[in-house]
């Protein structure tokens, strides 16, 4: 089930930047990022009140917080960086550059979380990385 969610989670992250870059036309990409996140905020405290998720609050343990925290700091900052790029660049130079996060995603999670890498996922890695790599240098 999960390979559905991340299919999903790609298909609406292509939208996401189309979208970005007609909306962050003439405007201040910070801005453009403020007015985004408010819309994440009330989609998902919506779906968290109407599908009665408010009780997992309390269960939240001090590590939960810190991670929670630190992840949303790291998204804030990745969002700001995104739409800046996308204000400067080619959508379709600044996506896939942007997806150097999945290498960068892997390498940390063998490091950090001790995630085992399949012989197929270092294959994969290398293409992104590649591909990136490629677009990088192109002007």
């Amino acid at each position: 089930m999960w390979k559905y969610y991340a299919i999903l989670s790609a298909v609406f992250a292509a939208f996401t930047a189309i979208f970005a870059k007609i909306g962050i036309n003439n405007i201040d990409s910070n801005l453009a990022t403020a007015i985004r996140t408010c819309v994440i905020l009330f989609i998902t405290w919506g779906i968290v009140i109407t599908g009665n998720g408010l009780d997992g609050v309390k269960e939240l343990t001090k590590t939960n917080w810190t991670f929670l925290l630190l992840s949303g700091i790291s998204t804030g900052l990745s969002w700001l960086f995104y739409f800046k790029a996308l204000q400067l660049g080619d959508a379709s130079k600044v996506a896939p550059i942007d997806k150097l996060s999945v290498v960068i995603t892997i390498f940390l999670s063998f490091i950090i979380l001790k995630e085992p890498v399949s012989w197929k996922v270092l294959v994969g890695v290398s293409l992104i990385a590649g591909g990136s790599i490629v677009i990088l240098t192109d002007k």
